[in-house]
């Protein structure tokens, strides 16, 4: 090869080097400046939950000492045939007052998975909600199903923001006690980063397919049918008419008491189980 031929040879290289860098680049702010708003309300039950993924003791910032494991929680604090009742995407004015009627009259406590925004702009429901003695879990800022897809700096934002938004506006020194990925999106990094800042990653058993509206019947038929799942039932008292949701939630509350299961709060520092 001529001196000539050497000299175009490099400088092809360094070009194609350029390029490659420029668009790296260009991903890399894309992907942490744009990570899109995909607020699909739809909870799927796609979490990932492999115990080997709970085990170990990953860092994260602002790791207070590992006191809350970040294994995905099912079981129930109170052990035996306790079931747990969790309600997704509040508070809404409408349908959570309707939600805490329900649950009173049975004495039912449960754990509220809250959006950010929605807990900024209703903080008497969620003062509602801590008086009733119930517990709050962070569902962060948008609820975006693709959370397990998009950068971790992104997935901080929206459960570190969303924290802080609940824990405003419930006052008096009120803490989400857990947090639970939008469609069960949860990553090891996210489980990591909620258990870091004292809260325990919340999975579910049961999913009512309540938020799609398919009846009463259908949905009160889904938590008989599905009781052997495991403790832990998902409703909604958000993102839409929750006529349904009320409805069919005093009648499982009724069918409960009947077969004699109490209720109770998905372990916080137990097994991932």
């Amino acid at each position: 090869m001529t001196r000539t031929q050497m000299r175009g040879t490099k400088a092809r290289i360094a070009v194609a080097g350029a390029v490659v860098a420029v668009a790296a680049t260009a991903w890399g702010v894309t992907a942490l400046v744009d990570p899109g708003q995909d607020t699909n309300h739809q909870n799927v039950s796609r979490q990932t939950d492999d115990p080997a993924q709970g085990a170990g003791d990953p860092q994260a910032p602002g790791k207070p000492g590992g006191q809350v494991p970040d294994g995905i929680a099912h079981a129930s604090e109170s052990g035996g045939n306790t079931v747990n009742i969790t309600i997704d995407d509040g508070p809404d004015p409408k349908w959570t007052p309707k939600v805490l009627e329900v649950l009173k009259k049975y004495d039912v406590k449960a754990v509220f998975c809250m959006i950010g925004p929605q807990a900024k702009d209703h903080p008497d429901l969620v003062k509602k909600v801590v008086a009733g003695g119930h517990r709050l879990c962070d569902h962060t800022m948008d609820h975006n199903t693709g959370m397990d897809k998009k950068p971790f700096p992104y997935q901080q934002q929206q459960i570190l923001d969303a924290k802080k938004q609940i824990e405003d506006a419930a006052g008096g020194g009120a803490k989400v006690e857990y947090y639970r990925a939008p469609g069960g999106a949860f990553t090891p990094e996210s489980r990591a980063l909620a258990a870091a800042n004292g809260m325990r990653p919340l999975g579910w058993n049961i999913d009512t397919k309540d938020f799609s509206k398919p009846g009463v019947a259908a949905i009160v038929g889904t938590v008989k049918a599905e009781m052997g799942n495991g403790p832990t039932i998902l409703f909604h008292d958000g993102g839409g008419d929750r006529t349904q949701s009320v409805e069919a939630l005093d009648q499982v509350l009724a069918w409960l008491k009947e077969q004699g299961r109490p209720t109770g709060f998905p372990v916080v520092t137990g097994p991932s189980a």
